[in-house]
C-alpha cells in the first residue's frame, strides 16, 4: 500500500511541478487525504527527493540545449548556450537573495492551506485576464532573443513563488508574458530556469535533513524513495513535452480556470476543517 501511495505522490509531483498550477497546493491536499505511513521527518525528505528527480528530468530533456560542448556543436552553438546560462543566472538572483534571507520565515507564517487557496485563485484570475488582453502574443519567440533585462524581470516575478500556492512556473510564466516573451519561449525558459533554482533549494533542504536526522532508512522507506523518484522523473518527462506542445496552439487560460476551481475547493476544505 505504501508503494502505491509513493507512486501516486510521484505522479502528482511530476505533473504539478511543471504545470502552472502549484505543486504545493496539490501536495498539501494529497497529504491531507492520503498520508504516507512514515515520520514527518522522512516525509519532508521524500518531498525533496522526488522534486530532485523531477529536476533531473528537465536536465535530461534539455541536455542538448543546456550543455555547451559536443561533437555536433559549433563555436556559435557553445557561445549561445553560455549566453543562455548567463540569462538564467541573472534570473536566479532575485529569488536566490530573498529566499536565503526569508525562507524560514515564509515557511513558518505562509505555509498553510488558506494562503495556498488564495494564491491559487488570485493567480488563476491573473492568467485569465492576461490572456484575454493578448499578453501571450508577443514578439520574443526564441530563447536566443531573450534580453538580460527580460531575464531579470522573469527572475523578479519568480520571487512571488516563495509564497506557497503561487507556483514557480506560474510566477515565471506571468513575468515572461509581461516582459514580452511568447508562450513557447517562456515555457522553455521556465523549465531551464528551474534547474539551478530548484536544485539549489532542494539541496539545501536535503543537507539540513542529513545534518539533523542522518540518512539511515528502513528497507520500506528506501523503497518508497526509489519508487516515488522514478515515477516523478518519468512523469516529468511526459509533462514537459506535453506543455511545450500545448502552448504552441493554446493559451494558459485553462490553467487559470483550474487554479480558481482548485483554490475554492482548498479554501472550502480548510474552512470546514477549521470549523469542525
Amino acid at each position: 500500500m505504501e508503494i502505491l501511495k509513493a507512486i501516486l505522490f510521484g505522479i502528482v509531483e511530476g505533473v504539478t511541478e511543471w504545470l502552472p498550477v502549484s505543486s504545493t497546493g496539490h501536495m498539501i491536499l494529497l497529504d491531507e487525504f492520503i498520508k504516507l505511513n512514515v515520520s514527518d521527518e522522512f516525509y519532508e525528505l521524500f518531498s525533496v527527493v522526488i522534486q530532485l528527480a523531477a529536476i533531473i528530468a528537465v536536465i535530461v530533456f534539455y541536455f542538448k540545449d543546456i550543455f555547451p560542448w559536443g561533437p555536433n556543436k559549433s563555436k556559435e552553438d557553445t557561445k549561445k548556450i553560455f549566453n543562455l546560462w548567463g540569462k538564467v543566472l541573472v534570473a536566479c538572483v532575485p529569488a536566490g537573495v530573498i529566499g536565503i534571507l526569508f525562507d524560514d520565515l515564509l515557511d513558518k507564517y505562509l505555509y498553510n492551506g488558506i494562503v495556498v487557496a488564495l494564491t491559487l485563485i488570485i493567480y488563476g484570475v491573473i492568467f485569465i485576464v492576461m490572456e484575454n488582453k493578448g499578453f501571450g502574443d508577443k514578439h520574443t519567440k526564441s530563447m536566443d532573443d531573450i534580453t538580460y533585462k527580460q531575464a531579470f524581470e522573469v527572475g523578479a516575478f519568480q520571487v512571488l513563488a516563495l509564497i506557497p500556492g503561487t507556483s514557480r512556473s506560474g510566477a515565471t510564466i506571468i513575468g515572461g508574458l509581461i516582459s514580452g516573451l511568447d508562450r513557447k519561449t517562456i515555457a522553455n525558459f521556465t523549465f531551464i530556469l528551474a534547474i539551478p533554482v530548484m536544485f539549489g533549494a532542494s539541496l539545501v533542504k536535503l543537507l539540513k535533513y542529513i545534518k539533523n536526522v542522518g540518512l539511515a532508512f528502513t528497507s520500506s522507506e528506501l523503497s518508497i524513495l526509489i519508487v516515488g523518484s522514478i515515477v516523478a522523473f518519468v512523469v516529468s518527462l511526459f509533462i514537459i513535452k506535453f506543455l511545450i506542445g500545448y502552448v504552441r496552439k493554446h493559451d494558459f487560460k485553462v490553467f487559470g480556470y483550474y487554479r480558481i476551481v482548485l483554490g475554492i475547493i482548498v479554501l472550502l476544505y480548510f474552512a470546514v476543517k477549521l470549523l469542525a
